[in-house]
């Protein structure tokens, strides 16, 4: 369960958004709506995404310590004419640049806001490399592109989304995973393509106290199982359970049930 290390998550913004990038100028249409994001725009969406990642350079450059507000952060809508495909990854790959370079630079432990359980610059490059991760795929599925991501990053970000689930619980009383308490019940996750250097297999424990996790392999009142990224993909609502590469091992139900109420953010 320990992170990745801190350069490695610079890395992988970068990598992330060239990827983003990729899909804008494909050719794809930027107007078409988002499948897993409906209420969204293929631009919409690459412009939030952006948005986020500028919003997260002004923290770290500014070494905020309080939430700074939106409309603070300079160019943060991305370009002004609509539909450009070019002008807008234009302004993705400076945004990307921009804040590689202020999250290395300040390095992981300097303090910074943020809304979670660390408040360090560490935990926004974190932050940062899952929420392209998950949009980029939300973009791919919209363009009708093949979607990869590397088996580390993957497994990593179950993790962190395990993680703010549970901090949510605890830390945001009126959040929907204060639901996911009761008596025992238990998820197993299971990547089955998973590289030997990668354990991708997880427990998820629902108790009357709240959500514990751990990575490890046990008979569960649930199991997901099938390729990493389509399990990272269903964990995170944007894959359907019956999806053919799934398979649901148990009391369905249950998973329903979770998904349902994790859904932070």
């Amino acid at each position: 369960m320990t992170p990745l290390g801190h350069d490695r998550y610079c890395d992988e913004i970068a990598t992330q958004v060239r990827q983003l990038r990729a899909v804008v100028t494909s050719g794809a249409d930027l107007a078409a709506t988002v499948p897993t994001c409906p209420d969204w725009s293929l631009e919409q969406l690459v412009r939030h995404t952006g948005g986020a990642l500028r919003w997260v350079d002004h923290i770290v450059r500014s070494r905020a310590r309080e939430e700074v507000p939106d409309e603070a952060v300079p160019h943060a809508e991305g370009p002004e004419k609509q539909g450009d495909a070019a002008a807008l990854d234009a302004w993705l790959a400076e945004t990307g640049a921009s804040v590689v370079e202020s999250v290395r630079a300040a390095g992981p432990g300097t303090p910074v806001w943020t809304w979670g359980w660390e408040q360090n610059a560490g935990f926004w490059a974190r932050r940062m490399v899952h929420e392209i991760t998950i949009h980029r795929a939300d973009a791919t599925l919209a363009a009708g592109l093949p979607y990869e991501v590397a088996p580390e990053i993957a497994a990593d970000a179950i993790d962190e989304w395990l993680q703010i689930v549970e901090y949510a619980q605890r830390a945001m009383p009126d959040d929907p995973a204060r639901e996911l308490r009761g008596p025992y019940r238990s998820i197993h996750l299971h990547a089955t393509d998973a590289p030997d250097d990668v354990d991708a297999e997880w427990i998820i424990e629902l108790t009357e106290e709240g959500v514990a996790w751990r990575r490890g392999h046990e008979k569960a009142t649930v199991a997901l199982r099938g390729p990493l990224t389509e399990v990272l993909l269903a964990f995170y609502r944007r894959l359907p359970l019956d999806d053919g590469r799934l398979e649901v091992l148990g009391e369905r139900e249950l998973l329903d049930f979770w998904l349902e109420r994790a859904t932070f953010g």
